[in-house]
């Protein structure tokens, strides 16, 4: 279960990288799996199409995403960065000054 979870995790945040390197009928198929928690039988009678197309172009499109991912690795340094931004905070400790708070949590709302 944890393992689908994660799946999923990962696909909406590439979903949310790279959204715009996709297709709109691609974008539509993941925003009703992954974000709506569409079935493939659902899919198929909203798109009027088999369950069989449904499951062709979800597999297609998750390819994509990851392919973007690995070419661009926005995913990974994404979650670089904020283990980075944990790091410094437990570094900094109680030594963290308010700008300094300030400044870091304007880091991690950048993403």
């Amino acid at each position: 279960m944890t393992n689908d979870l994660e799946r999923t995790m990962r696909m909406n945040y590439l979903y949310d990288f790279y959204q715009s390197l996709l297709t709109d009928k691609q974008q539509k198929y993941i925003e009703l799996y992954y974000l709506e928690d569409f079935q493939f039988s659902e899919i198929a009678e909203e798109m009027s199409v088999t369950r069989q197309a449904v499951y062709d172009n979800l597999k297609r499109s998750r390819d994509m995403l990851e392919q973007y991912e690995e070419t661009l690795g926005m995913y990974k340094n994404f979650n670089k960065r904020l283990e980075l931004y944990a790091e410094l905070k437990e570094k900094l400790g109680g030594d963290i000054t308010e700008d300094a708070a300030k400044i870091i949590d304007k880091l991690e709302k950048l993403d």
